[in-house]
């Protein structure tokens, strides 16, 4: 129970550092939760899998004109990006409850994904040029399915390495 509520405290220090403190050296807190997380309980697999896929679909939904960051570039700003391994890093332990029914996951990823960017756009001055309730309806749609698929390849990759080789 300690080690749940150790992770969960961890992730909401570095989603607030994130948000919070942009591309600064706030960063640095994020990143040294993620490594204190991947030598104490591994996932690093899942973390490299979550960065890529968020950095991609964030991006896309970016240049889909869903986010506005000022500057813009090509990519998401890396503070966006490292909101995924740190998610990640829940998935095998706080938030472990939620992979099971896949329907759990869903409704969970539908409802806080989208309250997630929501408030971290508020919090980090994101724009949302097509309107609140369609960035919010679209996140919804997009995090229902996202949701499952990282719990599900966060099993598939613990059902490998638990294996005898």
């Amino acid at each position: 129970m300690r080690e749940k509520a150790t992770n969960a405290v961890l992730f909401q220090i570095g989603w607030f550092a994130c948000v919070l403190g942009g591309n600064t050296a706030w960063l640095l807190v994020p990143l040294v939760i993620l490594a204190v997380h991947w030598v104490w309980q591994g996932d690093g697999r899942l973390m490299a899998e979550a960065f890529a896929l968020g950095l991609l679909l964030d991006s896309a939904l970016m240049w889909l004109n869903l986010f506005d960051f000022n500057p813009d570039g090509w990519l998401v700003p890396l503070w966006l990006a490292l909101l995924w391994p740190l998610l990640a890093t829940t998935l095998r332990h706080c938030l472990a409850w939620t992979a099971r029914p896949w329907w759990l996951a869903a409704g969970l990823g539908a409802v806080a994904g989208p309250m997630s960017y929501y408030a971290g756009g508020r919090l980090a001055g994101v724009g949302f040029p097509h309107g609140t309730a369609v960035t919010v309806g679209v996140l919804a749609l997009i995090w229902a399915v996202v949701f499952v698929c990282l719990h599900r390849r966060a099993m598939a990759l613990a059902s490998h390495t638990e294996q005898p080789q």
